[in-house]
């Protein structure tokens, strides 16, 4: 179970883990949490839906992990539904806390309350958002992450993007202290991006610098899921800045969200086509994509 584990929370986001799928429940949540990172969205669902409909502690788990994946490719309606369902699964489950990675009870029930924090966010509903994001308690490294990175996505959707700072650097710190390379690099992206949108000459400066080396390292760890918002906030705030090279950047983000989509099931397509946060027309036409990639990226 270790090498699962450095799998889908440590050094080793990159990992194949399609054996793995045939395991027991624990096994196959975490290859689905492994999958999920890769843009492996698909073969995540199935697993996922099939451990959800179980119950229990990883019931609760898998259905806020799919929530998650239908977030990340704009679906904040649906997810809502599936974080909802996991607060419920995580209320009837029984067991024991105290689990390094969260893999327990109080870290189900933070996932599933910071999942509905993040539909709220989507969805522009950001008192509610706040009220949610205040009844978590997070207890091991993981939740305490997550609730860092709401905290200021709650900040930069309200428009104060200073205020971002402070949580996503601890968010920052937390995952080096832990060495979860997804979480080290999806906190990357949430500091770059309320460097950038703060504004100030060195602000900007530093975010733009972590946004290209989150970048590089999101390609070398096969992350595809974090490759293309990462490219994209970095190609609009070059262009907004007229720097040279947006346009490159701006095909990677368009090559890897393909690349997600190619792996998405049928309904995680269509949520993305429908969703104002996806850029779906950076796929049809070349043309800027409808949503303001700098403050509107998605909760793990």
């Amino acid at each position: 179970m270790g090498w699962l584990r450095q799998v889908a929370f440590g050094d080793r986001p990159g990992d194949e883990v399609w054996g793995a799928l045939a395991g027991g429940v624990e096994e196959r949540w975490l290859a689905a949490v492994a999958l999920g990172g890769q843009g492996h969205y698909a073969a995540a669902a199935g697993v996922l839906g099939d451990v959800m409909r179980a119950g229990g502690l990883f019931g609760s788990l898998a259905a806020s992990t799919l929530a998650s994946h239908r977030r990340q490719l704009g679906g904040h309606a649906a997810a809502r539904s599936l974080d909802g369902r996991a607060l419920a699964l995580v209320t009837a489950a029984e067991g024991e806390s105290g689990d390094a990675d969260d893999v327990d009870l109080a870290g189900a029930r933070a996932d599933a309350l910071l999942g509905l924090a993040a539909d709220a966010v989507g969805a522009g509903r950001l008192v509610e958002a706040r009220r949610l994001h205040a009844r978590v308690e997070p207890r091991g490294w993981r939740s305490r992450v997550r609730h860092q990175w709401l905290a200021a996505e709650i900040a930069l959707a309200g428009g104060h993007a200073e205020q971002a700072v402070r949580p996503a650097e601890v968010a920052a710190a937390t995952a080096r202290e832990a060495g979860a390379t997804r979480h080290i690099l999806k906190s990357d992206l949430v500091l770059g991006t309320a460097l950038v949108v703060w504004g100030t000459p060195e602000s900007v400066g530093r975010g733009l610098d972590l946004l290209y080396c989150d970048l590089n390292h999101t390609h070398r760890s096969g992350l595809i899921s974090l490759i293309w918002p990462t490219a994209l906030v970095l190609a609009n705030a070059q262009a907004d800045r007229s720097i040279a090279g947006s346009e490159n950047v701006k095909d990677s983000a368009k090559n890897a969200l393909s690349c997600v989509l190619r792996r998405a099931d049928p309904l995680g397509r269509h949520l993305a086509a429908l969703s104002p946060w996806i850029p779906t027309a950076l796929l049809r036409s070349g043309e800027p994509p409808n949503a303001d990639a700098e403050t509107n990226f998605l909760t793990d």
